[in-house]
């Protein structure tokens, strides 16, 4: 069967995972997963026509059914007639023999569409069971689907990845760290010479300002006048 055929095509793409671009086995598990939607759609078509036929078949056997039984009625009818003395016997003989051979016409009838019945549904029950095994085959690998992107996903940040460590140079990055000490070090330095500079260019100006402030004597006057008015140096004095 040509579903069959597809699914193997279909395991056997994904089986096939060392191929260089992941997105071929994952774009024929699409292409498998419409075929599989086509057959799906063309059985449920099918499942629909056979079943009308089933159902047509069916109300034939039960109307010849019933005719059939309508011609047994009739011929005993005209058979009691005859014995009633109603009918003339050769006359009633003869419809009775008509009703009996269409009668017998309807239970041919009757035989054929019962097998014709029987027929339809065998088929309808096998399309029942190809539409079944379609769908199970879908819903599995609709999921072997998203299992195969999430493994592609994964592949691919670890490809990446495995990429950028096995491009690392180690010997390189010694020496980016070595550069980097020698950088900050050369920047505590100039700090540091900055910080002299800016020491050594104060002004004899400056330095006797710095000699000659008077804040620290105002302050001792002011702590010493504080003193006094509470009262500490005469506590110290006594």
């Amino acid at each position: 069967m040509n579903i069959f055929k597809r699914l193997f095509k279909i395991g056997e793409a994904e089986a096939n995972a060392a191929i260089d671009k992941m997105e071929d086995p994952i774009k024929l598990t699409e292409q498998g997963i419409r075929d599989l939607r086509e057959d799906l759609n063309k059985n449920m078509e099918a499942l629909a026509q056979v079943k009308a036929l089933a159902i047509r078949a069916k109300n034939d056997q039960e109307g010849y059914i019933e005719k059939k039984e309508d011609y047994h009625n009739k011929a005993v009818l005209i058979l009691k007639k005859v014995q009633q003395g109603s009918m003339d016997a050769t006359e009633g003989d003869r419809l009775a023999k008509e009703a009996l051979l269409k009668k017998e016409e309807m239970q041919q009838h009757v035989a054929r569409t019962e097998g014709e019945a029987n027929k339809f549904n065998d088929n309808v029950a096998q399309l029942e069971k190809n539409i079944q095994t379609i769908k199970s085959s879908i819903g599995n690998w609709e999921n072997e689907l998203s299992t195969l992107k999430a493994r592609v996903k994964v592949s691919k940040a670890t490809k990446s990845l495995n990429k950028q460590m096995a491009e690392i140079d180690s010997s390189s990055t010694v020496s980016m760290l070595e550069r980097m000490k020698e950088k900050v070090a050369q920047e505590e330095a100039l700090a540091e010479a900055y910080g002299e500079i800016a020491g050594a260019s104060k002004t004899i100006d400056d330095e006797l300002e710095k000699a000659a402030s008077s804040s620290e004597v105002k302050a001792e006057d002011d702590l010493s006048k504080l003193k006094n008015q509470l009262g500490f140096n005469e506590d110290k004095n006594t």
